[in-house]
């Protein structure tokens, strides 16, 4: 069966976009989300409190793990950077809105 999604799927996975932490990713958007409108916050500084939160998250990642050294090659580094970035942040958007 060709299923337009496999292809996808298979990229995201090829370019190092998708791996074993994004749900852990996902996870820290909502529960950052939420606390921070338990704390008062309103819907889009939940979400930009989640997207300060996993820039400097994914800084700090840079300095302890490096780049390249990690993920095999740059390309992949800066795949899965962004994509953590985003799914994080997307998380906590479809949560609030």
């Amino acid at each position: 069966m060709n299923n337009p999604l496999n292809g996808l799927y298979s990229w995201q996975i090829n370019t190092g976009q998708l791996d074993g932490w994004t749900s852990y990713h996902l996870a820290a958007g909502l529960f950052i989300a939420k606390v921070a409108q338990w704390c008062g916050a309103s819907d889009l500084w939940a979400v930009l409190w989640v997207l300060i939160i996993g820039i400097a998250w994914e800084v700090f990642e840079w300095f302890v793990e490096g780049d390249a050294e990690t993920y095999g090659t740059k390309e992949r580094w800066a795949y899965n950077t962004a994509a953590d970035i985003f799914v994080e942040t997307a998380a906590a958007a479809w949560m609030v809105w």
